[in-house]
């Protein structure tokens, strides 16, 4: 990936802020499975219009809710201070980053990082498509649906990538923890979430291409993403990669009618 790429100047407003937005937690889990053809990555295209990133190809993921620091879900993997440790961060907000993680990948894409105990996965989420909604509208947390169901979070079926916060100059910025998950066996990804108009799977090089030839729009962290996932070419690579998460806010800096974002 280059240094600096350039994006479609109406994504942000003409007028600089008066001062930066507050950014809120957020989380983004890529989804890799491996094929005949390479690795792929599980992505969706935002809805049009939609506040933040609209028509943008992203990954599973969103904002962190308060309940998702609940201490009572049946915890599987690194505990909190680990996953604290590395997105520098304490314990209890640790575990809101994973369990918004969890729940997340789930809402967006079906796919869902728990199981009957700290050994297994769930094979088929299809029976959950209720819960899935009751999620979505936030008429449960994520600890009460797993409580219910009996099931356990594996928390080391995921695995820390990086941090990206998004530039000063925009309007809306999120906190981004970037995490990377094999699909589970037996599970697959559909993408029924209102927040996507579609959802495929796509090895890194496809996706790539197709933004380079305008068919797709990457948000800059997606694309570079792709590139150091696509590098690796295997899930077992990829969830082997030892990361050093730090920061990265990228800076926009306007050239007429595109935005030029550069990577610091």
């Amino acid at each position: 990936m280059p240094d600096d790429m350039t994006l479609p100047g109406n994504l942000v407003p003409a007028n600089p802020v008066a001062q930066p937005a507050e950014p809120r937690d957020a989380v983004t889990v890529v989804l890799l499975r491996d094929t005949e053809d390479g690795l792929e990555a599980f992505l969706l295209r935002r809805v049009k219009g939609m506040a933040f990133a609209g028509g943008m190809t992203v990954f599973p993921g969103g904002g962190v809710d308060q309940r998702d620091a609940d201490t009572s879900v049946a915890w599987a993997g690194p505990p909190p201070e680990w996953w604290g440790e590395v997105f520098g961060v304490d314990a209890p907000t640790a575990r809101a980053f994973v369990c918004a993680a969890v729940r997340e990948t789930f809402e967006e894409s079906g796919v869902l990082l728990a199981g009957p105990d700290s050994e297994s996965v769930v094979a088929d989420t299809s029976t959950f498509h209720q819960a899935r909604q009751q999620l979505v509208d936030r008429e449960i947390s994520l600890a009460q649906f797993l409580a219910a169901n009996n099931l356990v979070l594996r928390a080391d079926l995921l695995r820390p990538w990086a941090n990206w916060v998004t530039p000063l100059e925009e309007p809306r910025r999120y906190d981004t923890r970037f995490f990377v998950a094999a699909l589970p066996e037996g599970q697959r990804a559909d993408g029924e979430t209102t927040e996507a108009s579609d959802a495929t799977w796509q090895t890194p090089a496809e996706a790539i291409q197709d933004a380079q030839d305008g068919r797709r729009m990457l948000m800059p962290p997606t694309w570079r993403t792709l590139d150091e996932v696509g590098a690796l070419n295997t899930v077992e690579k990829v969830m082997a990669e030892q990361r050093s998460v730090e920061k990265i806010i990228p800076k926009l800096i306007r050239d007429g009618d595109q935005i030029r974002v550069v990577f610091q």
